[in-house]
């Protein structure tokens, strides 16, 4: 496997933990493996988040 697909693999993986740590279903061992990067994927994530609802009340609105 090339770094380049394990990098793919990761962001995928870690975009998923971020996806179901909004719901509040993670494993215990899952979340403190990846603690300090979903942290800051979730930052991300919420911020990306916030962005699109912003952009679909401004085109519903306006």
């Amino acid at each position: 496997m090339s770094a380049d697909s394990q990098n793919k693999g990761g962001f995928f993986r870690l975009m998923k933990a971020v996806l179901w740590s909004f719901f509040g279903v993670r494993r215990r061992a899952d979340l403190e493996s990846d603690a300090a990067q979903l942290i800051a994927a979730g930052v991300i994530g919420a911020v990306l988040f916030i962005f699109v609802l912003l952009l679909v009340v401004r085109a519903v609105v306006g």
